[in-house]
């Protein structure tokens, strides 16, 4: 019988099971991590995500508002998310005063901190955005 507790010894054998998958785990890191997903096309989000589902409902530019308000509500955890959806509102029509409207009204819920990094995120893309 060992002295080892059996959760160190189940995430040691998974860890080391990861490792000899991809001998750069080590150096993984998610930022950048939300280029993996292509932008969506308008037509595809507004079919999946607005008027296509429900044809009195909100359009795929609102919802994605909100899902960016809430997402700034969150903080830092969520990071590639928020440039996930700062790129599919801008693809949904969407304009700089809109998004930063958005994030600027969850300062009062999810607090300043939350706000700013949210809007450091948002500008990152808009400014990678603008240079292609």
């Amino acid at each position: 019988m060992t002295d080892q507790n059996p959760f160190e010894a189940m995430m040691k054998m998974g860890q080391d099971w990861a490792k000899s998958m991809n001998v750069d785990a080590d150096a993984f890191t998610p930022k950048g991590f939300e280029n993996l997903w292509p932008t969506m096309p308008k037509e595809t989000m507004e079919m999946f995500f607005g008027k296509g589902i429900n044809p009195d409902g909100l359009d795929a530019k609102t919802r994605l508002l909100l899902t960016l308000a809430a997402l700034t509500v969150l903080g830092g955890q969520a990071e590639a998310q928020i440039r996930l959806t700062v790129r599919h509102l801008v693809e949904a029509g969407a304009t700089k005063q809109e998004i930063a409207e958005a994030i600027a009204q969850m300062g009062m819920f999810g607090g300043i901190p939350a706000m700013n990094k949210a809007m450091e995120l948002a500008n990152d893309v808009l400014e990678k955005d603008e240079t292609e």
